[in-house]
């Protein structure tokens, strides 16, 4: 029995197409005039800049030092709920165990 080599189609251009592809900046090619940047996703240099903002902001005006005190076990049943919680979370991650 021989094999027919199979013909690979061709699919016609959409017009959503050329909107996602994307050229080696942030910005998408396309006829759409730019506003406001697109959003990019996970990992996006705006929301890079956002985090960092956000964070920088927080750590000005807040006690991290005494929330994080706050924040400790009030007691040993507390700590053991929290280290049980901590195992639990970890057994659902690829990283380590």
């Amino acid at each position: 029995m021989s094999q027919t080599p199979r013909i690979l189609q061709q699919q016609p251009e959409r017009e959503s197409d050329r909107e996602q592809q994307q050229s080696g900046s942030t910005e998408f090619q396309g006829d759409k005039p730019q506003g406001r940047q697109q959003q990019m996703g996970e990992g996006s240099y705006e929301g890079t800049r956002d985090y960092n903002q956000r964070t920088e902001e927080f750590l000005k005006t807040h006690d991290v030092e005494k929330e994080a005190e706050a924040a400790k076990p009030k007691s040993e049943q507390e700590a053991r709920d929290m280290e049980q919680a901590e195992e639990e979370g970890k057994s659902h991650s690829k990283g380590e165990k």
